[in-house]
């Protein structure tokens, strides 16, 4: 039997990367998808072609995770048209990075409002149904940047780090009633984004790695599904790093 089977799963930012990788693979599980994009209607409608052909119902919502009225209304409208939600993947987020010299107030803001305020809104708004289901399970992707910081990053740094204080916090609220808030703080992962940059910088970050290699969207999304399954029925309030070991 597929571990998923019959779970209902909101993942945002599921157009590219991670979140694709984890949207896939989910739907493999048998799990029923709903995904947030903000920009590219087209490759949200070609994910959703994807996933339905693994015999699950699968739906993209255009929806800003980092407008709490949006999340509110994303929940609503996922319980009303799949009757349950079981899993949430907090995975939106973006980066504006700069020097703290030269960091902008605006960059600063777009961070923590896209990458934090996003899994306060969503989560606040995913209680209600799992609360009343008396069980759930809420994954949250912050970075091994939040967990020790990295020069030019501070404002993605901050958020990252704060996805971890408020997951365990919420995982200690919510444990009594079923419902278990986990951390993934994924390391150097290999995207479309970082296929752009330069190979020989690469090459340098795969050495400094003892694994010796960046990790694949695929290794976050197994990460994700052993947090998503009741294979993690015992466990809450984690950080999971996926990292090749940089962190240790």
């Amino acid at each position: 039997m597929k571990i998923l089977e019959g779970k209902t799963a909101i993942i945002t930012g599921a157009t590219r990367g991670i979140g694709r990788g984890i949207a896939v693979l989910f739907a493999k599980q048998g799990a029923n998808i709903v995904f947030t994009y903000v920009s590219s209607e087209e490759k949200a409608r070609a994910l959703e072609a994807e996933l339905s052909a693994f015999g699950v119902k699968a739906k993209g919502y255009k929806s800003d995770a980092g407008d709490f009225k949006a999340a509110e209304e994303l929940v609503n409208n996922v319980v009303t048209e799949f009757g349950t939600l079981d899993v949430l993947v907090n995975n939106a987020g973006i980066t504006r990075d700069n020097l703290l010299m030269r960091m902008s107030e605006q960059q600063f803001d777009e961070v923590i409002q896209a990458n934090l305020k996003s899994v306060f809104n969503l989560t606040k708004a995913a209680q209600k149904p799992m609360l009343k289901q008396r069980k759930g399970s809420i994954i949250n992707m912050s970075s091994v940047v939040g967990v020790r910081g990295n020069a030019g990053q501070s404002n993605y740094a901050a958020s990252k780090a704060g996805i971890i204080g408020f997951s365990k916090s919420v995982a200690l609220e919510l444990g009594s009633r079923n419902i278990r808030c986990n951390v993934i703080a994924p390391g150097f992962i290999e995207t479309e984004m970082t296929a752009a940059l330069d190979p020989k910088v690469v090459e340098q970050w795969r050495e400094g790695i003892p694994l010796k290699r960046g990790g694949t969207t695929e290794d976050v999304a197994n990460a994700t599904l052993f947090f998503a399954s009741d294979m993690s029925a015992y466990v809450t309030g984690q950080v999971m790093n996926v990292c090749g070991g940089m962190l240790t």
